[in-house]
């Protein structure tokens, strides 16, 4: 199944990116399919939108801005994770079912198979802006200085022994590793697998972070497969926690917990910034301007993806997914940055424009 994204998208979205044991929460968490929910009293099918945990205050936010200013209700947000929200929104065709689902990677070939075994075989992606991943603490701890190096040797199930295998992972406290780092234990608080953070997280911090020791570093180049698996596996120890894909029961936690680490996504860090602080990476510091340039190392993209088949059947959607777009909502001076989001450069806001104009157009002839 062909996903419309505009040709020259994906390879601008990777040179921006170039240039610079506790178990989920809750059933949703785990990536179960969402029942739909019943029918408003008046008849009206509501927009549903599935999906990231992090992509989710942005659509939420959209979602409120636009019940409230056009004759349309406002669409029903709910925060899935990006495997648990493609895992719904690939079900079925229908007013009753998820029309966009938010996501903080692109669909996977096999999220595709599912639409397409299902009969959802017109699905269009478009870019909403950058978002950063932050490590972050309270405010009352230590001030972090970490390299992707020590967060894999911290997090990683399997570390090469120095006899060319492997054994679990032996350190307990940060100082084990380096001297600068504190003398506290290893607690870090993130997403499920179900989530696009903990997926990026892995991919942009786990393997870079195994990359730099030796060893692994030319297992990559002789077994790319083994490689993946260690620098993807986390320890089921206690020192990594899976804690569900709302990231505002990570701040929560890590008010209780001063010592631990928070995984989570740059939003949530600007919008609680008086309660956490996140740690520089690589000497980098996690601010808006870094993360738009692409000099901080942990930085993605944004989407959320459309069922064109919807478009006749639920109300509103051509001209929600065209607010989304908007100036208002995501340009320079738009009140998205408000919740956090890194704008795209002009050209690339202009070409999400350019496609949620062709799907308004494709409502109206339908």
């Amino acid at each position: 199944m062909p996903v419309k994204t505009g040709q020259f998208l994906a390879p601008f979205l990777l040179a921006c990116l170039i240039a610079c044991g506790r178990t989920d929460l809750s059933e949703l968490e785990t990536g179960d399919v969402i029942p739909p929910p019943p029918v408003d009293a008046d008849g009206t099918h509501k927009i549903r939108i599935v999906g990231s945990s992090t992509v989710a205050p942005f659509a939420t936010t959209v979602a409120e801005r636009f019940g409230a200013t056009t004759r349309y209700p406002t669409p029903i947000v709910e925060t899935t994770g990006t495997g648990g929200g493609f895992k719904t929104f690939c079900q079925k065709i229908g007013p009753d079912r998820p029309s966009i689902s938010d996501a903080s990677r692109m669909i996977t070939p096999s999220e595709q198979a599912l639409c397409a075994n299902n009969g959802i075989t017109e699905v269009t992606a478009l870019s909403v802006g950058f978002d950063g991943i932050v490590l972050v603490n309270a405010r009352q701890a230590p001030q972090l200085n970490l390299s992707k190096e020590e967060v894999y040797l911290a997090l990683a199930a399997q570390l090469p022994d120095g006899r060319g295998g492997y054994r679990s992972n032996p350190y307990k406290r940060w100082s084990q590793i380096a001297d600068h780092l504190p003398d506290e234990p290893i607690l870090v608080l993130g997403p499920p697998p179900t989530s696009g953070t903990r997926d990026a997280f892995v991919e942009l911090c786990m393997e870079k972070g195994g990359e730099a020791i030796e060893q692994l570093a030319e297992l990559k180049r002789t077994d790319p497969a083994a490689f993946r698996q260690l620098t993807h596996t986390l320890r089921t120890d206690g020192a990594w926690i899976d804690l569900g894909e709302n990231d505002a029961a990570i701040i929560q936690s890590l008010i209780k917990t001063p010592t631990a680490v928070g995984v989570l996504g740059y939003s949530f860090l600007e919008q609680n910034a008086d309660r956490v602080k996140a740690a520089r990476l690589d000497g980098v510091p996690a601010t808006f301007e870094a993360i738009a340039s692409g000099e901080y190392g942990l930085s993605r993209s944004m989407y959320i993806y459309v069922k064109d088949q919807n478009l006749p059947l639920v109300p509103g959607l051509a001209e929600f997914v065209e607010e989304f777009v908007s100036d208002q909502a995501m340009g320079a001076d738009g009140y998205l940055l408000e919740k956090g989001l890194i704008p795209l450069p002009d050209e690339m806001r202009e070409a999400q424009q350019a496609i949620a104009e062709d799907l308004a157009d494709k409502a109206a002839r339908r």
